[in-house]
């Protein structure tokens, strides 16, 4: 029987560092759900486990897209099923701090399979956004009873999907969940900890070299590059253009980064089903092993 694990929280939580741990005991694999991570030569900026790491346990899902393509949640859905219906062993571990994708899987979200429109878009957006609301208030009422008059982003996409198939948003969405049974572990720790959490790995990863990286990936695809434009990338690319200092840079990847993290905190507390665990407990490894167990236990 399928089995599946998902370790989620907010950044810098210590997620990765305890699934590995866990695959380890479990003799597992790990499952991604990290929208940078499946891009490749993105590796210091995005936390990507380490070579060594992923040679301990075989990682999926991690460098499967070139930079100038785009991963969906729809086509990331596809693969992480695919994966999970294939690979011969259970339980998997799924981790990853982008809530979407994670609920793509346990929730089974039903995602219109209709790729960006760059023609169509582009037609749209001239019109402005108090125009396509009112479009979409025409087209599928029910869509813009959820999506806020100013939320532009998903306004196009509601629109984008209908011109594309014919039919609103609303009718080909829902959910379907897998009948495999999910345990859903969460990490978290107060503020100030997270905070600490945060300054420390934006600094490891300054020692890492990410200023070398940004640059590199700068010159080779360019500096406007839409990766380039995302946490940790955008702020060094500033720095590079000489517009602010490191220490400066540094700064405000740790300041955007806990504003990140409060955003995926209020995502991942709406939902019930996950179970938390203090990320800063000495014993947090043998808590979750426990907890593990149990779950094996119960639905074997």
């Amino acid at each position: 029987m399928t089995k599946l694990i998902v370790i989620c929280g907010a950044t810098a939580t210590g997620k990765s560092s305890l699934t590995l741990a866990l695959a380890m005991r479990l003799g597992s694999v790990i499952l991604s759900a990290d929208s940078r991570q499946v891009y490749r030569e993105f590796d210091i900026g995005t936390a990507k486990p380490s070579v060594t790491e992923q040679k301990l346990v075989p990682h999926y899902l991690i460098d499967i897209c070139d930079p100038t393509d785009t991963m969906t949640v729809a086509d990331y859905q596809e693969q992480t099923q695919a994966l999970i219906a294939s690979v011969d062993v259970r339980p998997l571990l799924l981790v990853g701090g982008t809530g979407l994708y994670i609920r793509s899987i346990v929730q089974g979200m039903k995602i219109p399979r209709v790729a960006p429109q760059t023609e169509l878009r582009s037609q749209l957006e001239s019109l402005g956004q108090p125009q396509l609301y009112a479009i979409l208030q025409q087209v599928d009422p029910v869509a813009a009873q959820k999506i806020h008059g100013n939320d532009s982003v998903r306004t196009l996409r509601a629109l984008e999907v209908f011109y594309v198939t014919g039919y609103p948003i609303s009718e080909q969405q829902g959910e379907n969940p897998p009948d495999y049974p999910i345990l859903q572990i969460g990490l978290d720790c107060d503020v100030e900890k997270l905070g600490a959490r945060i300054q420390q790995r934006t600094q490891q990863m300054i020692t890492n070299d990410l200023v070398a990286e940004v640059e590199y990936l700068c010159q080779k695809y360019g500096a406007d590059l839409s990766l380039l434009n995302t946490l940790g990338y955008q702020e060094i690319k500033q720095y590079l253009a000489g517009d602010i200092s490191l220490d400066e840079a540094k700064e405000l990847i740790i300041l955007h980064t806990r504003q990140f993290a409060k955003r995926q905190r209020t995502w991942f507390r709406a939902y019930p089903q996950i179970e938390w665990f203090d990320a800063n407990a000495p014993d947090l490894l043998e808590k979750v092993w426990l907890r593990i167990n149990e779950f094996m236990n119960c639905t074997s």
